[in-house]
């Protein structure tokens, strides 16, 4: 055998095995997971007597990853529904980039199947929350939600 047949066959066999580890490694996770999402995802949130309901949608095609709108202006009570339409994104109010801020919702699971929404009741103090989908945040998406009185 040649030594560059020998390196291919080498090379060939690291690849396949990378792969298969790499297939194995999170499929339990990742089915376990869905499961979750699934069940937290389709829980729906109803605004306040008077609020209103803000539907963002979450997109990854071609014009890149984002939040569609990606600024929003809301009144306690409301609810902000985010929406995949494509994609896998969440939603999260990092405390470190709303200092100051308390009551912060925890981050959202990782929506995965188009349709799927995360329900956010709206009870902030009025002002601006900064918000990211954490896979795609230095891709740019990112989203502001500005609270009025």
């Amino acid at each position: 055998m040649h030594h560059s047949t020998a390196r291919r066959l080498w090379l060939g066999g690291a690849f396949c095995a990378a792969a298969v580890l790499s297939a194995c490694g999170g499929g339990e996770k990742r089915e376990e997971s869905k499961e979750e999402e699934r069940q937290e995802a389709s829980g729906e949130v109803k605004p306040a007597p008077g609020g209103r309901v803000h539907e963002v949608y979450m997109y990854s095609n071609e014009k890149g990853n984002y939040f569609e709108p990606s600024e929003i202006s809301a009144s306690p009570g409301d609810v902000i529904q985010f929406e995949l339409k494509l994609g896998v994104h969440n939603v999260n109010f990092l405390a470190d980039s709303n200092p100051g801020k308390a009551g912060l919702p925890k981050p959202s699971d990782m929506l995965q199947l188009p349709g799927q929404t995360y329900d956010l009741l709206v009870t902030f103090e009025p002002g601006t929350y900064y918000f990211q989908c954490d896979p795609h945040a230095l891709l740019g998406m990112k989203g502001h939600l500005t609270v009025n009185k």
